[in-house]
């Protein structure tokens, strides 16, 4: 049986949150679903935003010493920072995860929820969640990241979901192995397809090493993205954005 998943949301890091958050209002018609108080705790401060019945967060540290900060140093800048995807079977995921020997950062437990961050330099690529939420097959199923009233902060007019997922590194091949075995899911090499959204794997794209680097994003009026995108300085080149550090790839 093939192990479910899909891609459910990406975070990226940034030092100034209100700035990417009005990047993503403005070019993509996004409202903020839901701003965690428990990310305090870490340092942060975040926002989560529905793109169809997926989520893009951006998280920013508030004092320094944070992880986050850390890797904003690291990389040189803002940047994408997790991948998050929600499987159908928690206990296989625990399996290969303890079988493989990768490290947990975190775990993140809930009546409706059972998240595990797994530790980068055990996955390579970049900060890998694999979480467990109920109603796996419902497209808008529930998200506790995203608090309970997301669907009512779902704005579709422009940007309609998110399609993959770009995870940059030396050695394309080998990281699209380790994900693939990390989630008992098949690789060609390039690519992992999940039941939602695609996972890639490319080479280092603008010279910052590992990381999520690009994403996906499908459209429906991609005019306003593209003059809304350069009002603001954030094209890219032909159909890509750059915002918060990541190249958003515009798809029609």
């Amino acid at each position: 049986m093939t192990n479910g998943y899909k891609l459910r949301q990406l975070a990226l890091v940034a030092r100034d949150l209100a700035s990417v958050e009005a990047d993503l209002s403005a070019i993509f018609g996004l409202e903020v679903a839901y701003r965690d108080p428990a990310v305090a705790k870490w340092g942060l401060e975040n926002i989560v935003v529905p793109v169809g019945n997926q989520f893009l967060e951006v998280v920013a540290p508030t004092r320094p010493g944070t992880t986050a900060g850390r890797y904003l140093d690291r990389r040189g800048g803002d940047g994408g920072y997790m991948v998050i995807l929600q499987t159908e079977d928690p206990r296989g995921r625990d399996a290969r995860v303890a079988g493989l020997g990768i490290r947990t950062v975190h775990q993140i437990l809930h009546s409706d929820y059972d998240g595990l961050q797994l530790h980068p330099r055990d996955t390579g690529g970049s900060f890998l969640e694999i979480d467990w939420a109920p109603g796996f097959a419902q497209p808008d199923g529930s998200w506790h990241p995203a608090g309970e009233n997301w669907r009512t902060a779902r704005r579709t007019e422009v940007a309609t979901g998110l399609l993959a997922a770009e995870i940059q590194t030396p050695d394309p091949g080998a990281l699209a192995a380790r994900w693939s075995a990390i989630l008992g899911r098949p690789t060609d090499g390039q690519s992992i397809p999940l039941d939602l959204g695609t996972l890639r794997f490319a080479g280092d794209q603008d010279g910052r090493g590992e990381g999520l680097g690009g994403i996906d994003i499908a459209v429906a009026d991609k005019a306003h993205v593209l003059r809304e995108g350069e009002r603001r300085g954030r094209l890219a080149g032909k159909d890509m954005l750059l915002i918060g550090g990541t190249r958003f790839n515009l798809i029609a």
